[in-house]
């Protein structure tokens, strides 16, 4: 017999994990009609509140590593939504900026956004 402390429905991580899924699914409607995900959309949260910014600066903030979201931004680049370019001081760095396509989104997302 398993120990309580061991059980499923006793685990913490579990009710988070299960937590974090409902509140993406919640989402998934709306962005789905823009045809975007939701790390997609947490990216442009962060370039909405400030345009123009590092792989890096935007990695820091999602709490995620670059090489997670280098992928999603060329995804983002490909549908029209951002653009990237080197950085004017520094060539390794990889500046990305909304596109008009990428502000729009921020007026049909906070019109109807689940929050």
């Amino acid at each position: 017999m398993i120990e309580d402390r061991f059980k499923l429905e006793n685990q913490l991580c579990f009710r988070l994990y299960t937590a974090s899924r409902l509140i993406t699914q919640a989402y998934h409607p709306l962005l789905g009609e823009q045809g975007l995900t939701y790390p997609q959309y947490l990216v442009l949260l962060v370039l909405w509140e400030k345009d123009a910014q590092p792989v890096n600066d935007i990695a820091k903030r999602l709490l995620l590593e670059t090489n997670t979201v280098t992928p999603l931004l060329k995804r983002m680049e490909a549908e029209g939504i951002v653009t990237r370019s080197k950085g004017k001081e520094d060539a390794r760095q990889m500046i990305v900026k909304l596109t008009k396509k990428g502000r729009d989104l921020q007026k049909k997302l906070t019109r109807s956004s689940p929050n």
